[in-house]
């Protein structure tokens, strides 16, 4: 069935139908559409998954698309024009210019923590570069999945746009077949796995991956509006982001007062976690391997669990080392290590030896201190003094470096990562020079050195 969905595609796709723009638009616009009238099960799908409130559902998933498309739409003429370029001297009289087309068929696989956003806002790239798409959601919510399949079975012809679900049988049927791109967003053990299999039929791809984005946290920070931004980033979604800060690294001149004021901002929200404006774990599983990183002795705030409820408490753990279990691997989770540090450069040190993260939060007043972090680490993408909110802005490409990810998407940067630049040198026939052709001479050369150097 897989195999003949992808030729499906492939066929639709050679019609050239997906070409024009107004057709993308019309997509785009329908995508939008399904999703506004069909908001509330939407809600529901992803209520029963985890809990997740109508506010965190509409700001931290549905917004985002919405956001996408208005964007896609409202620029895709122009990212669609061919871009004209100079022509160098030794090609006179010619014109050259650069086509953006659109891969073909493309798969998209998305991820768990933000099911809706990390599925279908590369949708709304594929489609705005003029792909034809075929999505696998994660299994693991599965009333977000289901729903998704339902809809956009409704909403769109299978030839242009459908869903695959399932789990690893789906997915490795999927990555059998022949794409023009991939684009994964999970862990770094799948995205090997995905990248290894789309070598094999040289397919592009763009991985969003993961991995311990750091937050520093210096002595010239404004404790109060840091604290406040840094928690709330932290345990959005339940530390289920692949952007929150995993860590904290903070000045050990600052730790006590800067902690004392994370409290305050944890006790004012209380009551938010402990109803339906805090999220569950996702499954038994990942409720497990957090509660199992949780050392009690280390616990400086929260440590409570519910295994009945998938609830663990917003957690700092304090006093933490490099080589304790909460270190080794991207937590994914509302679990906060701190560890201080006496001196930037040795923080740095620590930070460039890990692989290279896909976010880094930067707490400072200092110019100087800004300047070196950002020179001297490699990091996907990041804010100074504030955390995740760089993700909202579509004028910023969102992606990794090295571990955390291969590519960029969002905006542009989204349309760019699903077409194809084709360059062209365009040349009338009234005029041929003959200096490339026999026979050769000295002063040919001659003047072929002038033109080209």
């Amino acid at each position: 069935m897989i195999e003949q969905l992808v030729k499906e595609q492939r066929a639709y796709f050679n019609t050239n139908v997906t070409k024009p723009v107004k057709f993308r638009k019309k997509q785009l616009s329908a995508l939008k559409k399904m999703l506004i009238e069909n908001q509330q099960a939407l809600f529901d799908a992803i209520y029963e998954d985890f809990k997740k409130s109508k506010f965190d559902t509409y700001t931290t998933e549905l917004g985002f698309i919405y956001h996408d498309i208005k964007t896609c739409i409202k620029h895709v003429d122009r990212w669609s024009e061919k871009t004209k370029v100079s022509t160098n001297l030794i090609n006179f009289p010619a014109k050259s210019y650069v086509i953006a087309e659109p891969l073909g068929v493309a798969l998209i696989i998305g991820a768990w923590n933000y099911p809706y956003q990390l599925s279908l806002a590369p949708v709304v790239a594929a489609i705005s570069a003029g792909n034809t798409v075929i999505l696998k959601p994660s299994e693991l919510p599965a009333n977000t999945s289901k729903v998704m399949a339902q809809l956009v079975s409704k909403y769109f012809d299978p030839q242009f746009f459908t869903i695959v679900e399932g789990g690893i049988p789906e997915t490795s049927e999927l990555l059998a077949q022949k794409f023009d791109k991939i684009f994964f967003t999970g862990s770094v053990p799948v995205g090997k796995i995905v990248y290894e299999a789309a070598a094999k039929q040289l397919t592009p791809v763009t991985l969003e991956l993961g991995g311990k984005s750091p937050a520093i946290v210096t002595q010239s920070c404004n404790i109060k509006t840091s604290a406040k931004r840094l928690i709330w980033s932290k345990f959005l979604n339940a530390g289920q982001t692949c952007i929150a800060p995993d860590y904290m690294l903070i000045h050990n001149s600052i730790k006590d007062q800067f902690l004392e004021q994370c409290v305050v901002e944890l006790e004012a929200q209380k009551h938010s976690f402990s109803n339906d404006n805090y999220v569950q774990i996702i499954n038994n599983r990942n409720f497990e391997r957090l509660s199992e990183l949780i050392e009690k002795e280390k616990v400086f705030y929260g440590g409570t669990t519910n295994k009945e409820e998938r609830y663990i408490s917003p957690t700092i753990l304090n006093d933490v080392a490099w080589e304790d279990k909460v270190m080794q691997d991207e937590i994914f989770g509302p679990i906060l290590p701190v560890i201080s540090y006496s001196d930037l450069d040795g923080a740095i040190a620590k930070i460039k030896s890990r692989p290279k993260p896909l976010a880094l939060y930067l707490y400072t007043s200092d110019k100087r201190t800004k300047q070196k972090v950002l020179n001297e680490v490699s990091f996907g993408g990041g804010g100074i003094n504030d955390s995740v909110m760089h993700i909202t802005n579509s004028n910023l490409p969102f992606g990794g470096v090295g571990n955390s990810g291969l590519g960029a998407y969002h905006g542009i940067a989204g349309f760019k990562a699903f077409s194809h630049y084709k360059s062209i040198l365009d040349k009338p026939t009234w005029f041929e020079s003959q200096l490339k052709y026999y026979p050769f001479s000295d002063w040919k050369l001659k003047l072929i050195k002038k033109l080209i150097g």
